[in-house]
């Protein structure tokens, strides 16, 4: 029996279940040559980015824009694109870079869950449509006669659609299976090699707060010394102004004995 007589006897249903059937192998050989594509090349990406971005960023941004065509490498581009993000940035960068690829990744997916689906219950209702056909033209006078003999080749017949409508759903839900398995690979990969770029940048970052803020405290220090010599500078030159204007305590107390002892002034008083 070829393939024209299947579809013969299969009845109506079968011409869906073609339709459905060639959705789901050009959905199944275009998810295929995806994840071939994904899977080869994308841990070498991981690996060159992720050694960039210890020794230089901009190493790492580069290689992360080579490795645009990639989905991993379009995740691992999107943050180090901004211009010195702060690590919060950074990590939403990640996060919306991450939803973007990996709802791309399940493109094909809903179709696959229709024809999962819909196969059987086309089968199904080929199936109960040829029953009808087949039981409808004998009557209850003509059972366990011969003419009930073609009754048992007509319901074989009908069941053709139900095996044709099970054929293509475990086929589809298989790959469907296998594809989802991808995904959820790709998403724990994801995770990783956004952690650890995050915690790469983190330290950097901290790294660098760490060193302007000794150099501000450096400066602060140096301002603060400077501030100190000129006050002392302006102390020791307030003191020897008024050392140069005020006289000593030596000078005058001489003066004042001088006076005292003068015989000039003796005299003047003894002849009053």
């Amino acid at each position: 029996m070829d393939i024209t007589e299947i579809f013969e006897k299969g009845g109506i249903a079968m011409w869906p279940l073609l339709g459905l059937s060639i959705l789901a192998v050009g959905t199944i050989l275009e998810r295929l040559w995806f994840w071939a594509s994904i899977l080869l090349g994308e841990k070498e990406i991981i690996n060159r980015v992720l050694d960039g971005a210890t020794s230089n960023w901009q190493v790492a941004r580069e290689i992360a824009l080579k490795s645009r065509r990639q989905p991993i490498g379009r995740y691992l581009y999107a943050p180090l694109r901004l211009a010195q993000p702060d690590p919060e940035l950074f990590r939403l960068a990640l996060e919306a870079a991450a939803d973007d690829e990996l709802a791309a990744m399940r493109r094909g997916d809903k179709l696959l869950e229709a024809v999962i689906a819909l196969s059987p219950l086309l089968g199904l209702l080929g199936t109960v449509l040829g029953l009808i056909r087949s039981l409808g033209s004998i009557t209850i006078a003509e059972l366990g006669t011969s003419a009930t003999a073609g009754v048992s080749l007509g319901i074989g017949e009908a069941l053709i659609s139900t095996a044709s409508g099970l054929v293509v759903a475990i086929t589809s839900l298989a790959f469907y299976r296998l594809f989802q398995g991808f995904w959820f690979n790709q998403v724990r990969l994801f995770r990783k090699a956004g952690g650890e770029l995050e915690l790469l940048y983190r330290q950097d970052w901290l790294q660098d707060e760490e060193s302007d803020w000794q150099d501000a405290i450096s400066q602060s220090d140096r301002a603060g010394n400077y501030n100190k010599l000129d006050q002392s500078d302006r102390i020791s030159a307030r003191t020897q102004k008024s050392s140069d204007l005020s006289p000593s305590q030596p000078d005058i107390a001489d003066n004042i004995t001088d006076n005292i002892l003068d015989p000039s002034d003796a005299t003047d008083s003894s002849r009053f």
